[in-house]
């Protein structure tokens, strides 16, 4: 029950922060546009607080629903409009001043974005060093010439301080199949270059574990113990009667030495009762759990709802990435441009189904990364927040009528053509990029449940 207030908390923060500074966006330089601005409200439906501010009386609001928010407008096509008040109503304005009012929100985001990495990168972000520690058998790494003990120095010339620094490069990269040149420093102190072709990779193998899973790179982390870290409360595990802090040292008999001996144990029998010996506070103890039945990479394999316990990296495997100030807001200037060039190339793949649907994520899986972020630490969720941020800021670009690309495909097309569109072009734009929006958001809370359920 914590964990879940816990989650929700930080996912209504999390939301809260982000709508904030989209609508602040349209606000403030709608403002600056002479236009005359009736509420801001965070959130949706009946307000809970209510306040007038300013020489226009402002209301900023409060609302019950706290999944959105508006700026609300003076607009002839939304009520009567006084003639003292006609020069600053949003619909009068002329295109570049609209376009400007409409782009704010978007620009905001990705402001944020900016921000938020910049500060990071100045305060230092944690992570492992850059070395590595396993190379898969007959992986693309091991064609390539990686060996274990490699350390990378650059990546297609980029310096490389950190195991994760350059995976959104890598990503962009493999989406255009290319080959990479990382520089490395062997085990014998030599500089040496490894040219890894990435043409063989699709657009559905770009992901997080694209280093380690399709190219077989690994870093030098230590054996992970068979110790339950987490627990899925509703998962096999929780409802058999093990705890977090267990130590699994035997299935059906047979000896558990790693955490990846229990997982390989648990994966081939789905739906099969199993013996669990655990030691628990010096004690020896006995579990039937029987794994739930999920479908991964189109197999069955079974899952109890546990994680790993991670144990603390040893020093001399960690690193912390700083930078000067001009350094920082370059780096986050380069990491925010990088972010949204992907999320758009991932929606043209998806468009062009080289990309499966069930990527796309919904307010329940987002309110889950905002938990998990918030618990490991402040920097976390501030880089999940940058990562959110950018993704409205793109998702509200799209040319869908009721986004802000709408409204912007709606003014090109008004300035080509040199007239307001109809208001029956006007209602049906509206009415299909409300039911778009519609069945993103089923799509969406269709992948929730069933990565939930399943």
């Amino acid at each position: 029950m914590i964990g879940f207030l816990y989650t929700l908390i930080a996912f209504v923060v999390a939301i809260s922060v982000l709508v904030v500074v989209h609508e602040f966006g349209h606000y403030w330089v709608a403002r600056r546009m002479g236009v005359k601005v009736l509420r801001f409200s965070l959130g949706f439906g009946k307000p809970l607080w209510m306040r007038r501010f300013g020489r226009d009386q402002t209301e900023w609001v409060i609302a019950a629903v706290p999944l959105g928010g508006y700026v609300k407008m003076l607009d002839e096509h939304e009520g009567k409009v006084a003639e003292k008040d006609l020069a600053r109503a949003f619909n009068r304005q002329p295109t570049f001043k609209r376009v400007a009012i409409v782009v704010a929100g978007p620009l905001f985001n990705f402001l944020f974005a900016i921000l938020a990495y910049s500060i990071l990168n100045m305060t230092g972000i944690e992570g492992l060093r850059p070395v590595v520690g396993k190379v898969a058998e007959s992986s693309l790494a091991q064609q390539a010439g990686f060996r274990k003990g490699d350390e990378f120095i650059t990546i297609d010339g980029y310096p490389v301080q950190s195991w994760d620094q350059r995976r959104l490069y890598l990503y962009e990269r493999a989406l255009d199949r290319a080959t990479v040149t990382f520089t490395v420093r062997d085990l014998n102190g030599l500089t040496q270059e490894r040219a890894l072709d990435l043409s063989s990779l699709s657009a559905a193998d770009v992901g997080a574990g694209l280093l380690e899973r399709q190219i077989g790179l690994f870093p030098p982390l230590p054996e992970l113990e068979p110790v339950i870290g987490t627990l899925d409360e509703r998962g096999a595990a929780a409802l058999a009667g093990l705890q977090v802090g267990d130590r699994v040292t035997a299935i059906d008999g047979q000896p558990v030495k790693t955490w990846q001996d229990m997982v390989k144990t648990v994966s081939a029998r789905p739906e099969v009762s199993l013996r669990l010996r655990v030691q628990r506070n010096g004690a020896t103890q006995e579990f039937s759990v029987t794994p739930q039945s999920i479908e991964s990479a189109g197999q069955r394999i079974g899952r109890i709802g546990v994680g790993v316990r991670i144990p603390e990296l040893p020093a001399e495997l960690r690193v912390m990435v700083r930078h000067a100030p001009l350094s920082a807001l370059a780096e986050g200037v380069e990491t925010t441009w990088r972010m949204s060039a992907l999320t758009l190339k991932m929606l043209g793949k998806m468009l062009m189904l080289e990309v499966s649907t069930k990527t796309i994520s919904g307010p329940l899986t987002i309110a889950q990364y905002a938990g998990a972020s918030a618990q490991i630490g402040l920097d976390r969720f501030v880089m999940f927040l940058a990562v959110v941020s950018i993704s409205l800021g793109v998702l509200n670009l799209l040319p869908i009528p009721v986004l802000d690309g709408g409204h912007l495909l709606i003014y090109l097309i008004e300035g080509i053509q040199r007239k307001p569109l109809s208001e029956t072009a006007l209602h049906w734009g509206q009415q299909i990029g409300i039911a778009l929006l519609i069945a993103l958001m089923a799509l969406a809370f269709y992948n929730d449940f069933m990565r939930i359920l399943y």
